[in-house]
């Protein structure tokens, strides 16, 4: 079976286009619901987490995304260290995912942010870019979750450029409302299984 990642910096429209996937029958994992799953119940996470940005980011046993982020988007060496301990994790939960799929699944799909920057794609033999100019991107986050322009910058600021991204892709979806979705899933879905059949 083949491994394909979607990724895509905040605002892209990875999501979407991943909805578009599964409506075609393609099996997808969402890495930031895993790395959402574990924040709430690896206890070797919570811990990690809570020495690491403080016991306030943990309010009645759940997490306080909002506390979390408010610290490590404006600390990037705070933000490498709790990738660091919640990727490899994330990816060890993806693979066995992988793993699990019936033998006749032509390809299955992993969509995360920072496939590239976690090093993740290495583990993957297909590669889609979801893209977007930056200003779309930001005003799609500033209206998908009311949060304001500095905060999303911030974010962006801690994501790879999408023109260095392009380079370890084999596909790009264009999201920038200049070409229709469907058509581009389509071209993609079919030459995936071309060349698996």
């Amino acid at each position: 079976m083949t491994r394909v990642g979607i990724t895509g910096n905040i605002g892209s429209g990875k999501t979407t286009v991943c909805r578009v996937f599964e409506a075609l029958g393609v099996p997808v994992i969402y890495a930031d619901q895993v790395g959402r799953q574990l924040l709430e119940s690896d206890p070797v996470v919570i811990e990690a987490v809570m020495d690491l940005v403080g016991r306030e980011s943990y309010d009645g046993g759940r997490p306080d995304r909002a506390y979390i982020a408010s610290k490590v988007f404006h600390d990037p060496e705070l933000l490498s260290r709790l990738n660091a301990l919640i990727h490899p994790r994330v990816h060890k939960v993806v693979q066995e995912w992988f793993d699990q799929m019936p033998p006749e699944t032509p390809y299955a799909i992993e969509e995360a942010a920072l496939l590239v920057e976690s090093g993740g794609f290495q583990l993957l033999d297909r590669m889609i870019l979801v893209a977007a100019p930056e200003a779309l991107r930001i005003s799609r986050v500033m209206k998908r979750d009311g949060s304001p322009q500095t905060d999303v910058e911030a974010r962006i600021r801690n994501q790879m450029k999408e023109e260095l991204k392009r380079e370890f892709c084999d596909y790009v979806i264009d999201n920038d409302g200049s070409q229709l979705l469907l058509p581009q899933v389509l071209r993609i879905h079919l030459e995936l299984l071309s060349e698996l059949t």
